[in-house]
C-alpha cells in the first residue's frame, strides 16, 4: 500500500492507491464533490455538457467526474456568467468533481490564428475572430471563475513531429508557465486542486527533465501532456513505458485526450490513473457504438433487421430496450434519439470498461483481463 498523501495545496484531496498489479494500480482520488474511483475515464462535457446526455445519465453510466473545456467556456457564456449563475456545477447541474483544461491545447490547435510568446498565448475566437489573451494566470483565474474543482496548468503542446531543440523550448516554456501557474493558484486555492502537466515530446530526457521540474514545484496530481497528437499507439505506448514512472507514485496519474479502449488498457497497465477522450460521444453522433469486439457502424445495412442489443451482456438502458435494427433506423433517418441513445451506450461501455480494469488490478488479474479484452477487439464485431 502506498502511503496518503497530504498536499498543502489541495486540501481536501486525497489519493490512496488501493491495489497494484504490476505498473496498473486501482485508488481513490478523494475530493470534496465525491470520490473518483481509478482507473477513470471523464466523458468531456465541451460547453458544459456531454453532448446528447443528461447529467443524470451521465452519473448512471458510472462517471465519477467529467471534464469540461476552459477554451469554449471562456468564449461563451464567459467565465464570469457562470461564476455570477453560481459555477459550473449549478450552471449545468452535475454535483460531482469537475476537471478543467487550461485551454492551452485547443488554442494551439487554432494553427494562424495564435502567437505565441513568454506571456502567454494570443488568438483570434474561432466562434467570432475576436482577440483574445490566455497567459498562465488568467488561465487559473478562468478555471477558479468556473468553480473546477481540478485545475490543469497552462501549457504549449506542440504537434508530432517534432525536432528534439524545439520539443526542449517548448517544453521548457511550459515549465516556467507552470511555476506560474502555481503562483497564482496559491494565492487563492479556493478548496481546489492544482495540476502540472509532464511535456517532452517523444524524448525520455526532456519528459524526465520536465518530471522533475514539476515536482520540485508540487502539484496534486500530475498529467502526461503532449501525446495522441498524431505519433501513433506504438510511439505513445513506448513514452508510457518511462513517463508514468517518472512521476511521483503517491499522485494520481492523468493521460490527456486518450482514447480507443485498447489504448485505455494499454495504458493502464503502464501506471495511468486518469483519461479523457471525445471518442465515445463524438462516435455515438456519428451512428458508431463501441462494444467489446470493437465499433459497429449503425447506418450498415447489415443491421436493418437484426433483432439483438448491441451487446449482449451489456446492462445498459439501451441494449435493455432497444435493438441494433431499431437503432439503424434512427441513424439512417437521422433522428436526435439515435445520436443521444448511442452516446448513453458509449459511455456505459467506456464506464464498464474502467470498473472491469479496476477489478482486475485489485484481484492480480490485470495481464489477463487486457489479454481478453484486446483478442477481443482484434478478432472483431460479430
Amino acid at each position: 500500500m502506498i502511503p496518503r498523501f497530504c498536499s498543502p495545496v489541495a486540501e481536501g484531496f486525497r489519493f490512496t492507491v488501493c491495489a497494484t498489479d504490476g505498473r496498473a494500480r486501482t485508488g481513490v482520488f478523494e475530493t470534496p464533490r465525491g470520490p473518483i474511483r481509478t482507473p477513470a475515464f471523464m466523458p468531456v462535457g465541451t460547453a458544459a455538457t456531454v453532448k446528447a446526455m443528461k447529467p443524470q445519465d451521465v452519473a448512471a453510466s458510472g462517471a465519477d467526474v467529467l471534464l469540461a473545456n476552459t477554451y469554449h467556456l471562456m468564449l461563451r457564456p464567459g467565465a464570469e456568467r457562470v461564476a455570477r449563475l453560481g459555477g459550473l456545477h449549478r450552471f449545468m447541474g452535475w454535483s460531482r468533481p469537475i476537471l478543467t483544461d487550461s485551454g492551452g491545447f485547443q488554442v494551439m490547435s487554432l494553427g494562424d490564428l495564435v502567437t505565441v510568446d513568454e506571456d502567454g498565448v494570443e488568438f483570434r475566437s474561432h466562434l467570432d475572430g475576436t482577440r483574445h489573451f490566455l497567459s498562465p494566470e488568467r488561465a487559473i483565474a478562468i478555471q477558479r471563475r468556473l468553480g473546477a474543482d481540478i485545475l490543469m496548468v497552462l501549457d504549449e503542446c506542440p504537434r508530432h513531429p517534432i525536432t528534439h531543440d524545439a520539443a526542449r523550448q517548448s517544453m521548457e516554456r511550459s515549465m516556467r508557465w507552470a511555476a506560474r501557474c502555481r503562483d497564482a493558484f496559491l494565492a487563492d486555492p479556493g478548496g481546489a486542486a492544482l495540476f502540472g502537466i509532464q511535456q517532452g515530446a517523444l524524448f525520455e530526457d526532456l519528459r524526465r527533465e520536465s518530471a522533475d521540474r514539476l515536482v520540485e514545484l508540487g502539484f496534486a496530481g500530475y498529467a502526461i501532456g503532449g501525446l495522441a497528437v498524431g505519433e501513433g499507439q506504438q510511439a505513445m505506448f513506448e513514452v508510457l513505458d518511462y513517463a508514468p514512472q517518472q512521476l511521483p507514485p503517491d499522485k494520481p496519474r492523468y493521460l490527456m485526450g486518450v482514447g480507443k479502449p485498447a489504448d485505455l488498457v494499454g495504458a493502464v497497465l503502464r501506471g495511468v490513473d486518469m483519461f479523457d477522450c471525445v471518442l465515445p460521444t463524438r462516435s455515438g453522433r456519428t451512428a458508431q457504438a463501441w462494444t467489446a469486439h470493437g465499433p459497429l457502424n449503425l447506418r450498415n445495412a447489415r443491421f436493418a433487421e437484426d433483432p439483438s442489443p448491441l451487446e449482449e451482456d451489456c446492462p445498459c438502458p439501451v441494449c435493455q430496450h432497444f435493438t441494433r435494427a431499431y437503432l439503424h433506423h434512427l441513424a439512417r433517418a437521422g433522428e436526435i434519439l439515435g445520436a443521444m441513445l448511442l452516446t448513453e451506450h458509449n459511455l456505459w461501455h467506456y464506464q464498464r470498461l474502467m470498473a472491469g480494469l479496476r477489478d482486475a488490478i485489485a484481484e492480480g488479474r490485470a495481464a489477463a483481463f487486457a489479454r481478453d479484452r484486446l483478442a477481443r477487439l482484434e478478432a472483431g464485431d460479430r
